[in-house]
């Protein structure tokens, strides 16, 4: 069974009016047909209204809550695209704020990076200096060492050279006799200490 015991009534009475409309006497017809009082317009909108509440009754509970689920996504999205938008608004103002500041911000930076630049310049000249003394040390400290050593193998030289010239000048000046003296006298020195 499609329709319902109410719902058999309901057609029941649109086919009814409708078999009436067809047996409408001619006798009637000029009071039905009257010039702008249409009595079949009437007909047909009661035809139509107990048409669609009947489509209303039967269907409408799905529509209803179909437009109803709708209406509410319809709010939600509503309420979602608001929150959205205060939160772009807020930050729209926050990065306003930022732009308002920038050249207060830009100023600071400046000043930030010219000490910045300031103190990294000091400590480059302590260093340099550090550097500086220390590298005289260092040389001050190779002079003395490499003073120290040209005056050793001076002295080393000179000595060698001395020795050489007096080799020298005493073979110039010893002669053969002097040569045999000498060596007789350490010979005697020489067993002297020995005894």
């Amino acid at each position: 069974m499609i329709f319902g015991g109410q719902d058999e009534s309901i057609l029941f009475f649109l086919l009814t009016i409708f078999n009436l409309i067809h047996w409408i006497p001619d006798s009637l017809d000029a009071w039905v047909n009257y010039p702008g009082l249409e009595l079949w317009k009437f007909l047909n909108l009661l035809i139509f209204l107990i048409c669609a509440l009947y489509l209303h009754r039967r269907f409408g509970r799905p529509v209803r809550e179909a437009l109803q689920a709708r209406g509410q996504r319809i709010k939600h999205d509503l309420a979602k695209a608001q929150e959205e938008r205060d939160q772009a608004l807020a930050k729209l103002a926050e990065v306003e704020a930022r732009f308002a500041n920038l050249d207060a911000e830009i100023s600071t930076l400046k000043e930030r990076a010219k000490l910045e630049a300031e103190a990294e310049r000091e400590r480059i000249e302590v260093a340099t200096e550090e550097e500086v003394s220390r590298i005289r040390e260092q040389a001050k400290r190779e002079i003395e060492s490499a003073g120290k050593a040209a005056r050793h193998e001076l002295r080393r030289f000179a000595a060698t050279e001395s020795v050489r010239l007096a080799e020298e000048i005493l073979r110039l000046e010893i002669g053969s006799d002097d040569d045999a003296r000498l060596t007789s006298k350490s010979v005697r020195e020489l067993r002297r200490i020995g005894a």
